[in-house]
């Protein structure tokens, strides 16, 4: 059995994390998904109302349904996040203009492509081939 003082914490975390993946959809620097899996995380190992209310939220659901299914996103979001990293990636980099560091940006942003790249996607139903 978990302290109130860790439920508390990770129901806070759950929260915070809802609210940073709310910003994320209007921000384009910020990523929704990840933020959701973690308040669906945080959410399962301190509140299971919670948790089912992120299960049956009309937007959120996909992303935490897909992930804990096949441990993947779908392609739409894949290209939304990798598109994403490089605008900020290639904004970061213009901005300090210090070759070290956009080597280092370049880098990163190549790695990270491809380990979104190549995570698993779900398979495809038929409203999504519309």
């Amino acid at each position: 059995m978990q302290s109130k003082l860790m439920q508390y914490g990770l129901l806070a975390m759950g929260w915070l994390a809802v609210f940073l993946g709310v910003l994320g959809i209007v921000l384009p620097v910020l990523p929704t998904t990840p933020f959701i899996l973690l308040a669906a995380a945080c959410f399962a190992k301190s509140s299971p109302k919670f948790y089912q209310w992120l299960l049956n939220h009309k937007y959120f659901s996909q992303m935490i349904i897909d992930y804990q299914k096949y441990r993947g996103v779908s392609r739409k979001v894949k290209i939304r996040a990798i598109s994403c990293m490089w605008f900020t990636m290639s904004l970061s980099a213009f901005i300090m203009a210090k070759p070290w560091l956009t080597l280092c940006l370049l880098c990163s942003a190549s790695l990270l492509s491809l380990y979104m790249w190549r995570m698993p996607e779900p398979p495809l139903l038929e409203a999504d081939n519309d």
